[in-house]
């Protein structure tokens, strides 16, 4: 079949040799490296800095001060035009709009983030990451043993097909991991930010700890996630690798 398709010599021994790379890798990685990282996983979740029951602890300060009120006369007496805006309901009628405060400068300096949730998810990244990547070559790694298609005797295929798509699914959960920590900065940030515009307003302040709470729980629940996709991968592949190796057996392998 391959005089059918003219293939550099040349070309083509540099594709065996990536296939070759990717299986040797591959195979390392189930057999050896998922448990490992399992293992890993399993005691990081046992560490101090993901298991902390009192939520006030990862509590961080918001250094901005409430200013102290400011008395405006009463807006009927010929300066509502200037000093208060209003806006047009939809019924005609008018209202107050309440503006807030102009923020040039923070009091304090820079905002900074919650440090105590900056170092956990520092630690939950790279571990994220690792997990999409050494997926992708497994996965790579089961597309690659997949043989031609043929009539019958495709139950072997379907185990491959079945195992790509497990480990395509993992992939993409393990991304939006990522996307949820982006999320949460972004979301955290908005907030500040209206700190800093309202600052008498006490639920915007509730809500930065609350949001941090949730963060903290989330990557504990992360972290374990990630461990069991590798306790999953790791014992799906091995209770099948005989045909995720050989998909199709021989017709004397059949007979009784």
């Amino acid at each position: 079949m391959s005089s059918l398709l003219k293939v550099d010599n040349e070309i083509k021994t540099k594709v065996d040799a990536f296939r070759e790379r990717i299986t040797s890798e591959a195979e390392d990685l189930v057999a050896n490296f998922f448990p490992k990282k399992l293992l890993e996983l399993d005691h990081f979740l046992k560490d101090p800095i993901i298991n902390i029951t009192e939520l006030k602890e990862i509590h961080s300060d918001i250094n901005l001060t409430v200013p102290d009120p400011i008395l405006l006369s009463n807006l009927h007496d010929g300066l509502e035009g200037q000093n208060a805006k209003k806006r047009k309901l939809e019924d005609g009628a008018e209202q107050d709009m309440v503006t807030g405060t102009k923020v040039f400068v923070m009091p304090g300096g820079m905002m900074k983030s919650n440090g105590n949730l900056v170092d956990l998810i520092e630690k939950v990244k790279p571990e994220i990451r690792t997990l999409i990547e050494k997926c992708n070559t497994v996965k790579m790694w089961v597309q690659l043993l997949i043989p031609r298609i043929e009539d019958g005797n495709n139950f072997g295929v379907s185990i491959q097909e079945e195992t790509v798509a497990e480990l395509r699914t993992v992939e993409g959960e393990a991304a939006s991991y990522l996307d949820q920590i982006s999320r949460y900065y972004i979301t955290r940030a908005k907030l500040v930010s209206k700190i800093a515009k309202y600052p008498h307003v006490e639920d915007y302040r509730r809500t930065v700890t609350e949001i941090d709470e949730k963060e903290y729980i989330s990557l504990k629940i992360i972290v374990s996630e990630l461990r069991n996709q590798y306790v999953t991968l790791h014992d799906m592949i091995l209770k099948n690798i005989e045909k995720i190796k050989r998909p199709r057996s021989s017709n004397t392998d059949a007979l009784y």
